[in-house]
């Protein structure tokens, strides 16, 4: 399939707030400002210790010997959480080491080295925001990179190729010295995500089992699926109770893997109507079910409201993978779950047309999941 065949939104231009956050702010300017936000988790004194995340073994996952019982917490994760943490999930710590430098150094770059990468107004991949249809929408708190991995015949050639980016620096005396080191993104994303795909097919495929859905039904949906990635930034901010970072949401596509690129939590997710922040493991990814995997499981496993709010004092980084049906396909329950006691809850859908109206809006609550119900 052609580039241009893909087409599957766009998204206004909007200004970097990295370089916003450089300047010296009194107060915040009033397209980022939130009213009547719900108090985030650490705000409030709970009565008693809030619950954890669930935290699931791969490598249990992969054994024969305790499958059922790894199963078995995977299914009431997914079902009663929509969250959980994924730990020994076979991706080499030092891969994720680079990774974590690497996106580091990339937003340390100049703006002026970033402008090449600025994504264009008539499209979602680049630097900015993602789901901005309005001049009068209020804006997240965050400088985000998005781009499509997989498949390769879809990369956007003025994106992926371009990297890696030749910028390093040393620090001499409070001053920054640069050099001629490169940073080999592209090389480490090609690594990376050709793990991720890994790790994700091995996560569906227990999610299938967990399920009692046919394994083969969801390898088909997702061998040749979409996988995508977002870097995202959230610069310190002033007045951090006044703006969000990341608008509650629950995802769109089927899978997220998460890896927190520093220690700043952020975090937060909607657990019986309270939000409550998620403390990541080292070398874990945080794991969540989007609106796509909620449709193919027919409602068993639902989509949760998550975002993200930001520090007065420190950065935070984090990657965000994407993992979706491939674009030739349909979403819809999956045949293996529908009985006469478990009709269809969910309509069917294109891949294609399930995109195109996930990017036309924006990125709020649970709305773009409530069309397809029957």
């Amino acid at each position: 399939m052609e580039a241009k065949e893909t087409r599957l939104g766009s998204s206004l231009l909007v200004p970097s707030v990295q370089e916003l956050a450089k300047e010296p702010l009194s107060q915040v300017p009033s397209r980022y400002v939130r009213t009547g936000q719900e108090p985030t988790a650490t705000s409030r004194i709970p009565s008693e210790p809030p619950p954890e995340v669930p935290i699931i073994d791969m490598q249990r996952l992969l054994s024969a010997d305790s499958t059922d019982y790894e199963l078995e917490r995977l299914h009431l994760a997914c079902k009663d959480w929509g969250f959980f943490q994924l730990i020994n999930h076979g991706v080499s710590c030092s891969l994720l080491e680079k990774v974590k430098a690497e996106v580091q150094e990339f937003f340390n770059m100049p703006m002026e080295a970033k402008k090449k990468y600025w994504k264009q107004a008539e499209d979602i991949e680049g630097f900015g925001q993602a789901f901005v249809v309005s001049e009068e929408q209020k804006l997240d708190w965050a400088d985000m990179f998005y781009m499509v991995n997989l498949p390769h015949n879809i990369r956007k050639p003025h994106l992926f190729p371009k990297l890696p980016f030749p910028f390093s620096y040393f620090i001499i005396s409070y001053s920054y010295m640069y050099l001629y080191k490169t940073i080999e993104l592209k090389d480490t994303l090609e690594a990376y995500s050709s793990e991720l795909k890994r790790v994700s097919m091995n996560t569906l495929v227990s999610i299938a089992k967990a399920s009692n859905m046919e394994v083969e039904e969801m390898k088909v949906l997702f061998k040749e699926g979409v996988q995508s990635m977002r870097m995202n930034y959230y610069p310190p901010c002033p007045q951090p109770e006044q703006v969000i970072g990341l608008t509650p949401h629950s995802d769109p596509l089927a899978i997220t893997f998460l890896l927190q690129i520093n220690e700043v939590e952020g975090l937060e997710i909607k657990k019986e109507g309270n939000w409550m922040t998620v403390k990541p493991l080292p070398n874990s990814f945080i794991v969540n079910i989007g609106d796509t995997l909620e449709i193919v499981t027919n409602g068993l496993y639902k989509s949760i409201e998550h975002r993200v709010t930001v520090n007065s004092e420190k950065e935070r980084l984090s990657v965000a993978t994407f993992v979706t049906p491939k674009l030739d396909g349909e979403v819809g329950p999956a045949p293996s779950l529908i009985t006469p006691e478990n009709p269809p809850k969910f309509t069917r859908v294109s891949v294609v047309d399930f995109f195109k109206n996930v990017f036309s809006s924006e990125l709020y609550g649970k709305g773009n999941i409530d069309q397809y119900y029957l």
